[in-house]
């Protein structure tokens, strides 16, 4: 899917009511959150895992910047909240007719720089691309 208005609509709805659309609600990164990622440790231990080669359409706004490609629709969203910076990101599955909000996490104070949010990004899409792989194999297999 890749129809600007349907995308914003869709953004819309997912971020009015984040804990209704996102199955595990809203996830704060922070350092629990970065050990169970494997993100903590400066030389990477999974040197064989594969990186995300897929390309995004990136759609620029005021509110948001916005991630398109065939299999995920990300938004990266900043924000302040109590006079704090905060940056919101959703990410769903592009199915053929609709999206499918997967997950949802909020970075903020130390947590809150460029290269920490699109690293949890690249972490999680490499997760769900997983999770969505063995699953298909397994429809196959059934």
């Amino acid at each position: 899917m890749d129809n600007l208005t349907v995308l914003e609509e869709c953004y819309k709805k997912y971020i009015k009511d984040i804990g209704k659309w996102a199955p595990e609600g809203l996830i704060q990164v922070d350092l629990a959150l970065l050990q169970k990622l494997n993100l903590l440790n400066y030389h990477r231990k999974d040197l064989h895992e594969p990186m995300l080669t897929r390309y995004f359409h990136v759609i620029e706004s005021m509110e948001k910047i916005t991630l398109v490609n065939d299999q995920f629709v990300v938004w990266i969203v900043p924000d302040k909240m109590n006079s704090q910076p905060i940056t919101y990101t959703l990410i769903a599955l592009n199915e053929d007719d609709h999206l499918k909000l997967e997950i949802a996490y909020a970075a903020s104070g130390v947590y809150n720089t460029s290269k920490l949010v699109l690293r949890v990004l690249e972490k999680l899409l490499f997760e769900i691309q997983e999770t969505e792989q063995l699953l298909e194999e397994y429809k196959k297999t059934s």
